[in-house]
């Protein structure tokens, strides 16, 4: 059995809140922003895109347009050092547009439970990077589009 050091802990707490301020029920972007160093930034790694600053907000804000009820269950927490690793997944019904680098998807109605994977760098109380590795291959096929893209694609 492992014990966690107090700095496991407070780094736990700290990724919690994170997931708190995302979740649907509980959403305050600013808060969830004001986790991050000064220079942190989020990096959703399937988007090709980093975001720095009050942006860091900008794909919470996007999935919970998308999943009003978003949920996030973290099933699985890892610490090494400075690091953590959470594995999750994504849970919500998607009634709004998703807004995705390649277009719009506009909303289906069908509930999506997608796996995914993030990785923090923590420091001093504060989150330095997270990088997010969303399935989504998986969330697409849940969202009945992956085989028809194009078509599902608002420009």
């Amino acid at each position: 059995m492992n014990v966690k050091t107090a700095d496991q802990i407070r780094n736990e707490q700290l990724i919690r809140s994170l997931y708190h301020y995302a979740e649907a029920d509980s959403k305050d972007t600013p808060k969830f922003v004001s986790l991050f160093a000064d220079g942190g930034y989020f990096y959703d790694v399937a988007g090709g895109k980093k975001y720095y600053g009050s942006d860091i907000g900008i794909t919470v804000d996007v999935y919970a347009a998308a999943f009003p009820d978003m949920h996030r269950e973290l099933n699985s927490l890892y610490f090494y050092e400075n690091v953590v690793i959470v594995e999750l997944s994504l849970n919500g019904t998607h009634k709004g547009d998703l807004v995705m680098p390649a277009g719009t998807i506009p909303p289906t109605g069908k509930e999506m439970h997608t796996p995914c994977c993030d990785v923090f760098h923590v420091e001093g109380g504060k989150v330095t990077s997270f990088h997010c590795y969303v399935a989504v291959p998986i969330l697409l096929a849940q969202l009945g589009v992956l085989m028809n893209l194009e078509a599902a694609f608002r420009h």
